[in-house]
C-alpha cells in the first residue's frame, strides 16, 4: 500500500466511508458544490485573449499568439533564438507529435533533470483573470518539466481560456473526475523579494515563462 492510500484509507475510516455509502456521500458533495454560491469577482469578460495577455505582461510572462497548431514549433524556435537559448528542449510527452525537428529544435519526450535548460508543456487551461497557467501532472504530463528547467515555454489552445479560478476548477471537475496527484497554478516566473524587498526571478524555478496561444484551437 502506498503511503497516499494509507493516509486515504485513514481518512475514510474517520469520516465512515465504505463501499456501501460512497456513492450517496458523493451526491452530497456534488449536491453542495453545486449549490454554492461565489462571492464577489473582478469583472472578466469580452476578449478573453486580451485581457490574458495584459495580466502576462504584468508577472513578466510573455505571450505569443499564431494562428494553428502546425506553426507551434516555429514560434518556439523564434523564441528560443531571440533568448539566445539553445535549440534543445525536454517537454511532455503529451506535445511531442509537433514538428521539433524540422523548426530545429532537438525534443526529449521526458522528464526535466536539473541540467535541463528549456522545458516545452502544454496547459489544462489558463486563468484570463490572473494571466495564470493550470497544469494538471499525469504520466504524460510530468510536473517536473515546468519546475526545473530556467525556461518554461507552455503552449495552450485559446479555446482554453477561462474567465477566472472559479471556471478552471470547474472545468476540471467536469473533464476529469478525480483530480490529478498534482494541479500547478503558475503565475509568472518565480520570484522573491525576500532581501531588501527587491524582486529577484528565478528563486524556486523557471525565471523565464513564454506562453503560445494557438488561436484557431
Amino acid at each position: 500500500m502506498s503511503s497516499r492510500d494509507d493516509i486515504l484509507g485513514r481518512v475514510r475510516a474517520r469520516l465512515g466511508r465504505n463501499a456501501d455509502n460512497a456513492a450517496a456521500a458523493g451526491r452530497v458533495i456534488d449536491a453542495s458544490l453545486a449549490a454554492h454560491r461565489q462571492g464577489p469577482r473582478p469583472r472578466v469578460g469580452g476578449d478573453l485573449l486580451a485581457h490574458f495577455q495584459r495580466k502576462s505582461e504584468v508577472l513578466s510572462t510573455s505571450v505569443d499568439a499564431i494562428a494553428d497548431w502546425s506553426a507551434v514549433p516555429a514560434a518556439v524556435a523564434r523564441y528560443l533564438t531571440a533568448q539566445v537559448l539553445p535549440m534543445q528542449a525536454v517537454g511532455w510527452p503529451l506535445v511531442a507529435g509537433h514538428a521539433w525537428t524540422e523548426a530545429g529544435i532537438e525534443f526529449e519526450a521526458r522528464g526535466a533533470v536539473d541540467a535541463d535548460l528549456v522545458g516545452i508543456t502544454g496547459c489544462f487551461c489558463v486563468i484570463a483573470e490572473t494571466g495564470t497557467l493550470m497544469l494538471l501532472s499525469g504520466p504524460d504530463t510530468p510536473g517536473s518539466v515546468s519546475l526545473l528547467p530556467e525556461t518554461h515555454v507552455a503552449v495552450v489552445a485559446a479555446s482554453r481560456i477561462v474567465p477566472g479560478m472559479e471556471e478552471a476548477w470547474n472545468l476540471a471537475r467536469a473533464e476529469r473526475g478525480e483530480m490529478p496527484r498534482a494541479v500547478s497554478f503558475i503565475s509568472g516566473p518565480s520570484r522573491t523579494g525576500d532581501i531588501e524587498q527587491t524582486i529577484v526571478l528565478g528563486a524556486h524555478g523557471p525565471y523565464r515563462v513564454h506562453v503560445v496561444i494557438v488561436e484557431n484551437a
